[in-house]
């Protein structure tokens, strides 16, 4: 541990798995004292749900590394779910520094083949929670008189993919609403950035369904079988990138080193928006 984040707060979105585990740890490793939320629970049907075990996992993960941890069950469709943790967390740790608008879900789908409610589902989550989530920490950032926010975005809401219609339109939001928040509360010293990643190894991709977008020549496709093929979105010959280089840019957005960055889409693609 170097210390970078002692006697800092970092809150985290969608932690109990993928890249929200990923942050959340990163951050509890720079000593960080963390306030977590996710849902725990399904949300869109063709995207996999976290699970209560999942988020114990990631509590027990970052309290053996003699991190502290308060984590709460909650849905970022629901703003005073929302208020509520971020109340009980800078009342236990004292005040709010970072904000990780990391929770999400996937979902494919041609566009003319979407349902309302996929659609509605996908803006809900992804863009209109990204904004709770902000609106709910904002008022904590401004009485501390700095801070830091990230929105964990994607390279296509940079650069679209077809099938993914919902998706991307949400995260071309997100970084509409990053760009928007960058100006509000730079007078505030309050950083607004996101992270553009290409394809992360996580649960909402490591599936079937996901799989078939790349080899729909197959039954039952694995991601060995994929890895060729997903290797062709990106410039550098990867299929993926992993939860720990998003969470890697986050620090570094969050950290001293970036303290003139605001309002920056960071691409960590592997080339994916220049391919």
């Amino acid at each position: 541990m170097s210390g970078r984040f002692a006697n800092k707060v970092a809150f985290v979105t969608g932690a109990a798995r993928g890249q929200g585990r990923a942050i959340a740890q990163a951050f509890a490793r720079e000593r960080a004292d963390i306030i977590a939320v996710d849902i725990c629970g399904g949300i869109a049907q063709d995207s996999p749900a976290s699970t209560p075990g999942d988020f114990n996992e990631t509590v027990a993960a970052i309290e053996a590394m003699g991190g502290r941890i308060l984590a709460r069950h909650a849905d970022i469709r629901d703003l005073p779910a929302l208020e509520a943790v971020l109340a009980e967390g800078v009342e236990t740790f004292g005040h709010l520094d970072f904000v990780c608008a990391n929770a999400g879900i996937a979902g494919m789908g041609a566009a003319d083949a979407l349902s309302e409610g996929q659609w509605d589902t996908m803006i809900d989550v992804n863009l209109s929670g990204a904004w709770r989530t902000c609106r709910a920490a904002i008022p904590h950032l401004k009485r501390q008189g700095a801070g830091a926010i990230v929105f964990t975005a994607s390279a296509t809401g940079l650069k679209a993919l077809p099938g993914v219609a919902h998706y991307s339109a949400a995260k071309h939001g997100v970084i509409g609403l990053m760009h928007a928040l960058a100006a509000e509360l730079g007078p505030h010293w309050i950083r607004v950035n996101a992270v553009c990643s290409t394809t992360v190894r996580t649960p909402l991709i490591a599936h079937e369904e996901h799989y078939k977008l790349f080899r729909p020549d197959l039954e039952h496709p694995t991601e060995a079988d994929i890895a060729k093929a997903a290797s062709r979105i990106n410039a550098l010959p990867i299929p993926w990138i992993e939860a720990e280089d998003v969470a890697n840019a986050i620090l570094w957005l969050c950290s001293d080193e970036a303290r003139y960055v605001t309002g920056a889409a960071l691409p960590v693609d592997a080339g994916f928006c220049i391919k």
